[in-house]
């Protein structure tokens, strides 16, 4: 026993072929008509705005133009995709986040360093500076031997 899948009825495409009698000699679905006619328009609008007269060599290469982009949009959709879809979906894809090729950090560089000529002195708080006034003796001598080094260094800097 054979089943027959149901696909035979969506292949039949949606045809005008002409008004009666006098048929056109190629078969264009209805949505490529609409869409031939938009893109139609679009490449015309573009050739004005190139800077391109309107004549008749213009309007025949955009009238090529069209059949090629059309044929390309056309041959994208289907009764499983329809027009709608597909420009959803190019809309999507041209609006959705990238990955970044192009890395934020990477190797250390002193290239943007600003080097200074003189060494950075650390800023004097108050309590550092009530404390070496402590233990200045009034002669202006050295401090004391037992002192740390710490503080030893920081009197020898001034």
């Amino acid at each position: 026993m054979r089943i027959r899948t149901d696909d035979d009825v969506y292949r039949v495409d949606a045809v005008w072929l002409g008004p009666p009698k006098a048929t056109f000699p190629w078969r264009a679905r209805y949505v490529a008509w609409g869409v031939g006619f938009a893109v139609f328009l679009l490449v015309l609008t573009i050739e004005r705005q190139l800077g391109i007269s309107f004549g008749f060599f213009s309007t025949a290469w955009a009238f090529v133009i069209t059949i090629a982009v059309t044929r390309l949009i056309t041959s994208r959709i289907n009764h499983e995709r329809p027009l709608g879809s597909v420009l959803a979906m190019w809309f999507r894809e041209l609006n959705t986040p990238r990955e970044q090729v192009t890395g934020d950090g990477g190797a250390v560089s002193a290239a943007k360093m600003r080097v200074r000529t003189q060494r950075p002195r650390p800023k004097r708080t108050r309590r550092a500076s009530t404390r070496a006034a402590g233990q200045r003796r009034p002669g202006g001598g050295p401090p004391p031997a037992a002192a740390p080094a710490r503080q030893r260094v920081t009197q020898a800097r001034r």
